[in-house]
Protein backbone atom coordinates (compact mmCIF):
# COMPACT_ATOMS: atom_id res chain seq x y z
CA UNK A 1 0.00 0.00 0.00
CA UNK A 2 1.44 3.64 -1.49
CA UNK A 3 2.41 5.94 1.25
CA UNK A 4 -0.25 7.85 -0.61
CA UNK A 5 -2.93 5.62 -0.25
CA UNK A 6 -2.34 5.29 3.55
CA UNK A 7 -2.45 9.32 3.78
CA UNK A 8 -5.85 9.29 2.05
CA UNK A 9 -7.25 6.47 4.63
CA UNK A 10 -5.59 8.81 7.73
CA UNK A 11 -7.32 12.09 6.09
CA UNK A 12 -10.93 10.41 5.87
CA UNK A 13 -10.36 8.93 9.64
CA UNK A 14 -9.53 12.62 10.80
CA UNK A 15 -12.49 14.14 8.89
CA UNK A 16 -15.06 11.33 10.32
CA UNK A 17 -14.27 10.69 13.89
CA UNK A 18 -11.88 14.20 14.33
CA UNK A 19 -10.68 13.44 18.26
CA UNK A 20 -13.44 11.51 20.05
CA UNK A 21 -13.79 12.65 23.30
CA UNK A 22 -14.25 9.34 25.11
CA UNK A 23 -10.88 8.43 24.24
CA UNK A 24 -8.60 11.63 24.96
CA UNK A 25 -10.92 11.57 27.89
CA UNK A 26 -9.04 8.05 28.94
CA UNK A 27 -5.80 8.28 27.47
CA UNK A 28 -3.33 11.72 27.27
CA UNK A 29 -3.50 12.65 23.29
CA UNK A 30 0.10 12.33 21.80
CA UNK A 31 0.57 15.86 21.65
CA UNK A 32 -0.07 16.27 25.24
CA UNK A 33 2.19 13.83 25.82
CA UNK A 34 4.06 16.18 23.57
CA UNK A 35 3.99 18.80 25.74
CA UNK A 36 4.56 17.22 28.73
CA UNK A 37 8.27 16.48 27.74
CA UNK A 38 9.29 19.30 25.74
CA UNK A 39 8.08 21.17 28.78
CA UNK A 40 9.95 18.71 31.16
CA UNK A 41 13.53 19.16 29.03
CA UNK A 42 12.86 22.71 29.18
CA UNK A 43 12.99 23.01 33.04
CA UNK A 44 15.67 20.68 33.53
CA UNK A 45 18.11 22.03 30.92
CA UNK A 46 16.95 25.79 30.29
CA UNK A 47 19.58 27.26 32.82
CA UNK A 48 22.94 28.41 33.21
CA UNK A 49 25.42 29.08 30.50
CA UNK A 50 25.49 28.25 26.80
CA UNK A 51 21.35 27.43 26.42
CA UNK A 52 21.55 28.13 22.76
CA UNK A 53 23.83 24.65 22.46
CA UNK A 54 21.69 23.12 25.49
CA UNK A 55 18.65 24.05 23.43
CA UNK A 56 19.94 22.19 20.16
CA UNK A 57 20.71 19.37 21.95
CA UNK A 58 17.68 18.63 23.22
CA UNK A 59 15.75 19.26 20.47
CA UNK A 60 17.85 16.87 18.33
CA UNK A 61 17.32 14.30 20.74
CA UNK A 62 13.83 14.84 20.40
CA UNK A 63 13.45 14.38 16.66
CA UNK A 64 15.67 11.34 16.79
CA UNK A 65 13.53 10.04 19.55
CA UNK A 66 10.20 10.79 17.12
CA UNK A 67 11.82 9.15 14.33
CA UNK A 68 12.32 6.00 16.23
CA UNK A 69 9.21 6.20 17.79
CA UNK A 70 7.48 6.53 13.61
CA UNK A 71 10.04 4.12 12.62
CA UNK A 72 8.19 1.30 14.91
CA UNK A 73 4.73 2.62 13.87
CA UNK A 74 5.67 2.14 10.69
CA UNK A 75 6.71 -1.27 11.05
CA UNK A 76 3.42 -1.92 12.13
CA UNK A 77 1.78 -1.51 8.86
CA UNK A 78 -1.52 0.41 7.08
CA UNK A 79 -3.70 -0.88 10.09
CA UNK A 80 -1.29 0.89 12.28
CA UNK A 81 -0.26 3.67 10.45
CA UNK A 82 -3.44 5.07 9.46
CA UNK A 83 -4.85 5.90 12.44
CA UNK A 84 -1.80 6.82 14.44
CA UNK A 85 -1.66 9.64 11.18
CA UNK A 86 -5.15 10.39 11.61
CA UNK A 87 -4.81 11.40 15.29
CA UNK A 88 -1.72 13.87 14.27
CA UNK A 89 -3.68 15.72 11.61
CA UNK A 90 -6.45 18.45 12.62
CA UNK A 91 -8.71 18.89 10.23
CA UNK A 92 -12.10 18.50 11.79
CA UNK A 93 -10.69 19.48 15.24
CA UNK A 94 -9.48 22.77 13.93
CA UNK A 95 -13.00 22.97 11.82
CA UNK A 96 -14.70 22.63 15.27
CA UNK A 97 -12.99 25.13 16.80
CA UNK A 98 -13.46 27.88 14.24
CA UNK A 99 -16.62 27.23 14.17
CA UNK A 100 -17.52 27.51 17.78
CA UNK A 101 -16.14 31.44 17.50
CA UNK A 102 -18.92 32.01 14.32
CA UNK A 103 -21.46 30.32 16.97
CA UNK A 104 -20.45 31.72 19.49
CA UNK A 105 -20.39 35.15 18.34
CA UNK A 106 -24.04 34.61 17.21
CA UNK A 107 -25.20 34.25 20.82
CA UNK A 108 -23.07 36.90 22.48
CA UNK A 109 -19.83 38.72 22.29
CA UNK A 110 -18.95 36.63 25.55
CA UNK A 111 -19.48 33.17 24.31
CA UNK A 112 -17.54 34.17 21.20
CA UNK A 113 -14.22 35.80 23.20
CA UNK A 114 -14.50 32.52 25.50
CA UNK A 115 -14.38 30.22 22.40
CA UNK A 116 -11.72 32.13 20.37
CA UNK A 117 -9.63 32.13 23.57
CA UNK A 118 -9.53 28.25 23.18
CA UNK A 119 -7.35 28.38 20.12
CA UNK A 120 -5.40 31.92 19.87
CA UNK A 121 -2.88 33.03 22.20
CA UNK A 122 -3.54 37.07 22.56
CA UNK A 123 -5.73 38.59 25.10
CA UNK A 124 -9.23 37.90 24.26
CA UNK A 125 -10.87 39.82 27.08
CA UNK A 126 -11.29 43.38 25.49
CA UNK A 127 -11.87 41.62 22.19
CA UNK A 128 -15.03 43.27 19.87
CA UNK A 129 -16.94 40.73 17.41
CA UNK A 130 -14.21 41.73 14.70
CA UNK A 131 -11.31 41.06 16.52
CA UNK A 132 -13.08 37.64 17.56
CA UNK A 133 -13.71 36.96 14.04
CA UNK A 134 -10.00 37.87 12.85
CA UNK A 135 -8.34 35.83 15.37
CA UNK A 136 -10.45 32.75 14.38
CA UNK A 137 -10.29 33.43 10.78
CA UNK A 138 -6.10 33.30 11.23
CA UNK A 139 -5.48 30.37 13.32
CA UNK A 140 -7.92 28.98 10.83
CA UNK A 141 -5.37 29.98 7.98
CA UNK A 142 -2.28 29.54 10.33
CA UNK A 143 -3.08 26.07 11.29
CA UNK A 144 -4.69 24.58 8.10
CA UNK A 145 -0.98 24.79 7.58
CA UNK A 146 0.84 23.87 10.67
CA UNK A 147 -2.01 20.84 11.70
CA UNK A 148 -3.32 19.62 8.44
CA UNK A 149 -0.85 20.44 5.04
CA UNK A 150 2.19 20.21 6.65
CA UNK A 151 1.83 16.92 8.90
CA UNK A 152 0.41 15.47 5.03
CA UNK A 153 3.31 16.85 3.27
CA UNK A 154 5.89 15.14 5.73
CA UNK A 155 4.26 12.08 5.87
CA UNK A 156 4.39 12.00 2.13
CA UNK A 157 8.29 12.62 2.22
CA UNK A 158 9.40 10.30 5.09
CA UNK A 159 6.07 8.36 6.72
CA UNK A 160 5.34 7.67 10.32
CA UNK A 161 8.91 9.27 11.26
CA UNK A 162 8.63 11.89 9.04
CA UNK A 163 5.52 13.24 10.51
CA UNK A 164 6.30 12.57 14.47
CA UNK A 165 9.54 14.34 13.70
CA UNK A 166 7.37 17.64 12.25
CA UNK A 167 5.14 17.40 14.69
CA UNK A 168 7.58 17.25 17.47
CA UNK A 169 9.36 20.36 16.26
CA UNK A 170 6.09 21.98 15.58
CA UNK A 171 4.77 21.57 19.09
CA UNK A 172 8.59 22.63 20.83
CA UNK A 173 8.36 25.66 18.42
CA UNK A 174 4.88 26.62 20.25
CA UNK A 175 6.22 26.05 23.69
CA UNK A 176 9.73 27.74 23.67
CA UNK A 177 10.13 29.37 20.25
CA UNK A 178 9.40 32.26 21.65
CA UNK A 179 11.72 35.30 21.58
CA UNK A 180 11.68 35.91 25.55
CA UNK A 181 14.32 36.32 28.11
CA UNK A 182 13.94 32.70 29.14
CA UNK A 183 13.42 31.23 25.29
CA UNK A 184 15.30 33.17 22.97
CA UNK A 185 18.36 31.09 23.24
CA UNK A 186 17.06 27.63 24.56
CA UNK A 187 14.70 27.52 21.96
CA UNK A 188 16.14 29.20 19.29
CA UNK A 189 17.23 25.78 17.30
CA UNK A 190 13.50 24.84 17.95
CA UNK A 191 12.07 27.95 16.25
CA UNK A 192 14.53 28.18 13.00
CA UNK A 193 13.83 24.41 12.43
CA UNK A 194 10.11 24.79 12.78
CA UNK A 195 10.46 27.56 9.80
CA UNK A 196 12.47 25.35 7.85
CA UNK A 197 10.34 22.32 8.01
CA UNK A 198 7.39 24.82 7.41
CA UNK A 199 8.65 26.50 4.29
CA UNK A 200 7.31 24.59 1.16
CA UNK A 201 3.99 23.74 3.36
CA UNK A 202 3.10 27.41 3.97
CA UNK A 203 3.49 28.17 0.43
CA UNK A 204 1.49 24.89 -0.46
CA UNK A 205 -1.14 26.43 1.60
CA UNK A 206 -1.65 29.28 0.37
CA UNK A 207 -1.43 27.55 -3.46
CA UNK A 208 -4.35 25.89 -2.14
CA UNK A 209 -6.51 28.16 -0.71
CA UNK A 210 -5.75 30.36 -3.30
CA UNK A 211 -7.04 27.59 -6.37
CA UNK A 212 -10.38 26.77 -4.20
CA UNK A 213 -11.67 30.13 -3.65
CA UNK A 214 -10.48 31.50 -7.30
CA UNK A 215 -7.80 34.15 -5.79
CA UNK A 216 -5.42 34.63 -9.03
CA UNK A 217 -2.81 37.29 -7.88
CA UNK A 218 0.09 35.32 -6.61
CA UNK A 219 1.82 38.64 -6.71
CA UNK A 220 -0.78 40.51 -4.16
CA UNK A 221 -0.20 36.88 -1.98
CA UNK A 222 3.21 37.02 -1.84
CA UNK A 223 3.48 40.91 -1.27
CA UNK A 224 0.63 40.48 1.61
CA UNK A 225 2.76 37.43 3.04
CA UNK A 226 5.82 39.82 3.43
CA UNK A 227 3.91 42.33 5.44
CA UNK A 228 3.60 39.38 8.24
CA UNK A 229 6.11 38.89 11.57
CA UNK A 230 5.71 35.48 10.60
CA UNK A 231 8.03 34.08 7.44
CA UNK A 232 5.42 30.78 6.83
CA UNK A 233 2.04 31.90 8.67
CA UNK A 234 1.77 35.22 6.58
CA UNK A 235 1.11 32.92 3.51
CA UNK A 236 -2.15 31.27 4.21
CA UNK A 237 -3.22 34.22 6.27
CA UNK A 238 -2.40 36.44 3.06
CA UNK A 239 -3.97 33.98 1.01
CA UNK A 240 -7.26 33.86 2.93
CA UNK A 241 -7.19 37.22 3.63
CA UNK A 242 -7.39 37.76 -0.76
CA UNK A 243 -10.55 35.07 -0.85
CA UNK A 244 -12.55 36.67 1.94
CA UNK A 245 -11.62 40.10 0.73
CA UNK A 246 -11.01 40.88 4.30
CA UNK A 247 -7.75 42.96 6.28
CA UNK A 248 -6.25 40.28 8.76
CA UNK A 249 -3.60 40.87 11.28
CA UNK A 250 -3.16 44.32 12.69
CA UNK A 251 -3.24 45.08 16.15
CA UNK A 252 -3.48 43.06 19.23
CA UNK A 253 -2.52 42.50 22.71
CA UNK A 254 -0.93 39.97 24.18
CA UNK A 255 -0.13 40.34 28.25
CA UNK A 256 -2.05 43.56 28.51
CA UNK A 257 0.53 44.92 25.82
CA UNK A 258 -0.64 46.11 22.48
CA UNK A 259 1.49 44.90 19.32
CA UNK A 260 0.97 47.30 16.04
CA UNK A 261 1.30 44.74 13.79
CA UNK A 262 1.16 45.41 10.36
CA UNK A 263 -2.15 44.68 8.51
CA UNK A 264 -1.74 41.73 5.88
CA UNK A 265 -4.74 42.54 2.94
CA UNK A 266 -4.97 46.10 4.31
CA UNK A 267 -7.52 47.56 1.61
CA UNK A 268 -9.45 44.33 2.77
CA UNK A 269 -12.81 44.79 5.12
CA UNK A 270 -12.10 45.53 8.24
CA UNK A 271 -15.43 44.90 10.02
CA UNK A 272 -15.99 41.43 10.53
CA UNK A 273 -18.69 38.56 11.09
CA UNK A 274 -19.33 35.59 12.22
CA UNK A 275 -20.89 34.83 8.64
CA UNK A 276 -16.65 35.10 7.53
CA UNK A 277 -15.46 32.84 10.18
CA UNK A 278 -18.20 30.43 8.31
CA UNK A 279 -16.43 31.55 4.56
CA UNK A 280 -12.80 30.89 6.17
CA UNK A 281 -14.85 26.95 7.68
CA UNK A 282 -15.65 26.25 3.96
CA UNK A 283 -12.53 27.00 2.43
CA UNK A 284 -10.77 24.70 5.23
CA UNK A 285 -12.90 22.07 3.60
CA UNK A 286 -12.37 22.63 0.18
CA UNK A 287 -8.51 23.21 0.39
CA UNK A 288 -8.87 19.45 2.21
CA UNK A 289 -11.02 18.37 -0.70
CA UNK A 290 -7.88 19.35 -2.91
CA UNK A 291 -5.38 17.70 -1.03
CA UNK A 292 -7.43 14.54 -0.89
CA UNK A 293 -7.94 14.68 -4.58
CA UNK A 294 -3.96 14.84 -4.94
CA UNK A 295 -3.31 11.91 -2.99
CA UNK A 296 -5.41 10.20 -5.03
CA UNK A 297 -3.91 11.13 -7.95
CA UNK A 298 -0.32 10.46 -6.38
CA UNK A 299 -1.73 7.18 -5.36
CA UNK A 300 -2.96 5.86 -8.92
CA UNK A 301 0.39 7.27 -11.02
CA UNK A 302 3.24 6.15 -7.74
Amino acid sequence: MSTAAVLIGALLLDAALGEPRWLWARLPHPAVIFGRLIGWCDDRWNTGDRRRAKGAAVLMLLVVGAGIVGSVIQFGGPLLVIPAAAILLAQKSLVQHVQAVADGLRLSLGDGRRAVSMIVSRDTGGMDESQAARAAIESAAENLSDGVIAPAFWFLVAGMPGLLIYKIVNTADSMIGYRTPRHEAFGWAAARTDDVMNLLPARMTAVMIALVSGVTSARAIRTEAGRHRSPNAGWPEAAMARALGVALSGPRAYHGQKRDFAWVNPEGRRSLHPRDIDGAVAILWRTWALGLALCVILAMTV
